[in-house]
């Protein structure tokens, strides 16, 4: 429930790691993953995640990526 003209929260979760290859999503290490934050909207989660794509852009099999928390947490919504 939302207070009346606030924004209802959209959770997005930013990560990244070291891919073992360029070809399938599979991380070298579980262990090292870079758990950037949790953000309450994508505008917000994007920055966070062009800032580390951008800090790590030297390293190939580097990758981050934005989760839909909130599609998780609600998959009934639109």
């Amino acid at each position: 429930m939302t207070v009346a003209g606030e924004q209802k929260q959209l959770l997005h979760l930013v990560f990244g790691g070291e891919l073992e290859n360029l070809q399938d999503v599979q991380f070298r290490d579980l262990k090292a993953l870079d758990i950037v934050g949790i953000f309450p909207d994508y505008a917000t989660a994007l920055t966070a995640w062009k800032s580390k794509a951008q800090q790590t852009v030297d390293n190939a099999h580097m990758r981050y990526f934005i989760v839909h928390m909130h599609r998780l947490l609600d998959p009934q919504s639109k």
